[in-house]
């Protein structure tokens, strides 16, 4: 508009969001593998056993880093 000038910093935080956003999606992704992992852990034997998974299985799931995703989100 007539009047109105744009600065060089205007631009320059134009992709501040998507850094935010891609932030804020690591640490849910880290807090849900973090959850999950907890869930697994707190299994009962047979449970794990229905789902074909070992108790050494979870044992060796459960102490990875939570940035750790073998999915890679």
């Amino acid at each position: 508009m007539k009047g109105q000038r744009e600065y060089p910093g205007d631009v320059e935080h134009a992709g501040h969001g998507h850094i935010v956003s891609d932030l804020l999606h690591k640490f849910s992704r880290w807090y849900e593998l973090h959850r999950e992992r907890e869930l697994l852990a707190s299994l009962s034997d047979e449970a794990l056993k229905d789902i074909g998974v070992s108790r050494a299985d979870v044992e060796h799931e459960s102490v990875r880093p939570f940035w750790d995703d073998p999915m890679h989100k």
